[in-house]
């Protein structure tokens, strides 16, 4: 199995196709394996990376919870690119992949080309802020106290992710089958210091108002957490558009993938052209 080292934490990655790259960043409910009909879609024009992160097997799930936390999750984008010889590429991520995406963007501006923050912001809105630094850590610990099973019929039957057994029950299943496979203590910890701790991206405001990256914001509009905070992302960054997509709830890529597919190849079209229309606008 290829792997990249990130700190002395191995991560899996998966290689496929050629041309530009595009690194994909997953979300706390998944692995790299959310991102097949991406990666077989894109692989055909582009170098497709898809890794998992630190506490999902076949990488390394450290034991120290102070080896997790969301500024590890930037960090490892950058080992990811530098493992696999990568000095800029396109950034996609879901959700805590998003977020650690919109967070490359200002930390490593030059090595983001383009960036796809799907479903981002989950625990950001000041209006849930107080119920999520209460929910998250008891969540944390269910993973380790409830098990696998149960967290995954849990999480798969949630507000936001019903939708996609609705849709496509064959792909939830797949989804739900996947989730019982991580580690409890990966996930445990990746909540406890990663999800629980990181900052509101509204705290990050300002930073986003000079960011010089193109970005595209994909949000369902059901995947109700998370709306709030794509509208501060739009207004705040300069290059950046949002496509809201309906009857959608979280995991946008997987319930809609034709329509995300033909979302992302459009701006990633445009950015190459240079003809990303915001940007233009603010260029």
């Amino acid at each position: 199995m290829p792997y990249v080292d990130a700190s002395g934490v191995k991560l899996y990655y998966e290689e496929t196709g050629s041309g530009y790259p595009i690194v994909f960043v997953h979300e706390f409910g998944s692995d790299c394996r959310e991102w097949e009909t991406q990666v077989r879609y894109f692989s055909r024009s582009y170098r497709c990376i898809a890794y998992n992160a630190r506490g999902y097997p076949p990488s390394d799930v450290p034991e120290d919870q102070n080896l997790y936390g969301w500024e590890f999750s930037v960090d490892d984008i950058a080992a990811v690119m530098r493992g696999t010889g990568i000095d800029r590429a396109h950034i996609v991520g879901l959700s805590m992949g998003g977020y650690a995406a919109l967070q490359f963007g200002l930390r490593h501006p030059g090595k983001a080309s383009a960036i796809v923050a799907a479903g981002a912001g989950s625990g950001s809105p000041p209006s849930h802020r107080e119920a999520w630094l209460k929910e998250t850590p008891v969540t944390a610990r269910g993973f380790l106290e409830r098990g696998m099973d149960a967290m995954a019929e849990e999480m798969g039957h949630s507000p936001t992710r019903i939708q996609l057994k609705h849709k496509d029950p064959r792909a939830w299943q797949e989804f739900v089958d996947d989730l019982r496979q991580h580690s409890p203590r990966g996930m445990s910890n990746t909540m406890a210091r990663y999800q629980t701790l990181r900052p509101s991206l509204h705290d990050f405001q300002d930073q986003f108002s000079k960011l010089a990256t193109p970005v595209l914001l994909a949000v369902g509009d059901e995947d109700a957490p998370c709306i709030e905070t794509n509208l501060m992302l739009k207004a705040a960054i300069p290059g950046a558009g949002l496509w809201i997509c309906p009857n959608t709830g979280h995991a946008i890529n997987l319930e809609e993938p034709a329509a995300f597919n033909a979302q992302v190849e459009n701006f990633l079209s445009a950015v190459e052209r240079g003809t990303w229309r915001r940007w233009i606008a603010n260029a």
